[in-house]
């Protein structure tokens, strides 16, 4: 990467880095090298850094001048739980831990823009620089949020970024409402009578429920939600019976997956009928249903008001032709919905570069692009500057 002889954003030792988290994945909570890294980088640019908020969380919090707006811009810290399979100088030494979305690149970029706004405060104002753990659904943005994030530090909006595969490097994507779906799991449990497998007749058979309620559960979506309004009801776990015991029909099928909306009614509603359809069939087959859904992640749906200081951010980074306002949601889901459901929040996405032989997010050939690492660093300065004039 060519960045000349003036490197305001460390470019260079930012990709060093970005390499070197790559290299050492650490999981959700278990951070403890990668948040050193990060205070420690912090504290030698003159920002003051709390720790420990979200057990390996770090904030570092940047105040210049008498402004009395306050914001936070949130990076993602961890890994997943997964093995890296393409062959690069910088691959995963950790077994079975991988940053297959972009993490590292996240906290590289926000570390950036902090040591640069440290060194240039061109701005009146407090910013909050939050390096979240546990994005990757172990919770860590709820456990910051719970070690009293908003209470030690109020601010008046909150931002995220994520990159994007298929969008250039020097590309943003800003677009005001719905941006990633509530994340969710369901649980059901059919317990009948098990039986010989040669004479059902004598029991009550879950196998053949369980069976019905898979075939039936795609109707949800496609035949009780508003067809105006997307939806994704999915089965991702099933467990009954013993491939031993191939003449046996079981007591208990378990089948559990996921659900995911944009809006907290069709949320509600694919609770609601999940459930119902789940007793349904239980009673059709005079057996019972044990149903549980757990709520995890609600929607990211970005503030109108946020949103449009964002873009303005994003069109200082990249130039105006490069920031894209016509870009659908994703159905993935993001804890960042916890702090923008507090305080308005705008989540927007940075350009990866061309999904190299199709490696998407958390794909086991995934990488972060470092040629994006000088545009997330611009959007990220250029933000604090025009929210905190």
């Amino acid at each position: 990467m060519h960045v000349g002889d003036n490197d305001p954003f460390e470019i260079e030792k930012m990709v060093a880095l970005r390499r070197d988290l790559h290299a050492h994945p650490e999981l959700g909570f278990e951070e403890v090298r990668t948040s050193g890294i990060v205070a420690r980088m912090l504290e030698e640019a003159g920002i003051t850094v709390h720790r420990g908020l979200g057990q390996t969380g770090v904030v570092g919090t940047l105040k210049v001048g008498e402004g009395t707006r306050a914001i936070a811009l949130r990076a993602d810290m961890d890994a997943l739980a997964m093995p890296e399979l393409a062959e690069r100088p910088y691959k995963s030494t950790t077994a079975n831990a991988m940053h297959a979305c972009g993490h590292d690149g996240h906290t590289v970029m926000l570390l950036a823009a902090a040591r640069h706004l440290a060194r240039n405060p061109g701005f009146s104002g407090t910013v909050h620089f939050v390096f979240q753990p546990a994005e990757e659904g172990r919770g860590g943005a709820r456990a910051m949020i719970e070690d009293g994030f908003f209470a030690r530090f109020p601010v008046d909006a909150v931002y995220g970024l994520h990159n994007m595969p298929g969008l250039a490097t020097d590309e943003m994507a800003v677009v005001a409402g719905p941006q990633l779906a509530s994340s969710d799991s369901w649980e059901v449990l059919f317990r009948g009578v098990g039986t010989h497998g040669a004479k059902p007749h004598l029991g009550r058979d879950a196998m053949t429920a369980a069976a019905h309620f898979l075939a039936m559960i795609h109707t949800i979506v496609a035949r009780r939600i508003d067809p105006l309004q997307p939806a994704v009801v999915s089965a991702c776990a099933i467990a009954g019976g013993d491939f031993r015991a191939l003449n046996v029909i079981p007591d208990e099928v378990r089948i559990g997956g996921t659900a995911r909306a944009y809006s907290t009614a069709v949320r509600d509603q694919l609770e609601a009928e999940i459930g119902t359809l789940a007793r349904g069939v239980a009673t059709t087959f005079g057996i019972d249903a044990e149903y549980r859904f757990t709520r995890r992640i609600p929607p990211v749906v970005n503030d109108a008001d946020a949103t449009r200081r964002a873009f303005a951010a994003a069109q200082a980074a990249t130039g105006s032709r490069s920031v894209v306002t016509d870009f659908p949601p994703s159905t993935a889901g993001d804890d960042f919905a916890f702090f923008s459901a507090e305080v308005p929040g705008a989540y927007v996405w940075l350009g990866n570069g061309p999904a190299v032989e199709g490696a998407l997010h958390h794909n086991s050939r995934y990488d972060f692009n470092d040629e994006a690492i000088l545009t997330g660093a611009r959007f990220w300065t250029s933000l604090v500057e025009q929210e905190l004039r």
